[in-house]
């Protein structure tokens, strides 16, 4: 099966001990890593409030993880953190083919961009060219 990336962010409950979120942190990495994943980056963003009230809390403790994979493993960390009490919310992201697609983008867009900028070069060329001509004839 193709390696795929995935970003997966989840809100911790804010009243957790800080010791707590890092054994959670370090138990999903460990759980990526069982199932096959590797874990690319980890991101721990720290505590945020929240853009509206989740279980009367207006903060949360968030941590992002950059994960490549088959896609297993992310089904076996979603149904791990369904059941995990610290954990307020989380959300998984495929952002490979996103990125693949803003790769191809940016390639064209510098093509069009050097291109743009040859022709212009030789436009001013060629003014030269006939500004000296006309200037010597």
């Amino acid at each position: 099966m193709a390696n795929r990336t995935y970003e997966v962010m989840y809100i911790v409950d804010p009243e957790a001990a800080p010791d707590k979120i890092a054994k959670l942190n370090e138990a999903v990495g460990k759980l990526i890593e069982k199932e096959g994943g590797t874990v690319v980056k980890m991101d721990d963003m720290g505590r945020r409030q929240l853009a509206y009230p989740i279980n009367k809390k207006n903060e949360g403790y968030y941590v992002l993880f950059e994960i490549e994979g088959s896609g297993q493993e992310i089904a076996e960390l979603e149904r791990r953190m369904r059941v995990n009490d610290l954990i307020v919310r989380y959300m998984t992201v495929r952002v490979d083919e996103d990125r693949k697609l803003a790769d191809k983008l940016r390639s064209k867009r510098e093509k069009r961009t050097a291109q743009r900028a040859s022709f212009r070069q030789s436009a001013e060329e060629a003014a030269v060219t006939a500004a000296t001509d006309e200037a010597a004839g």
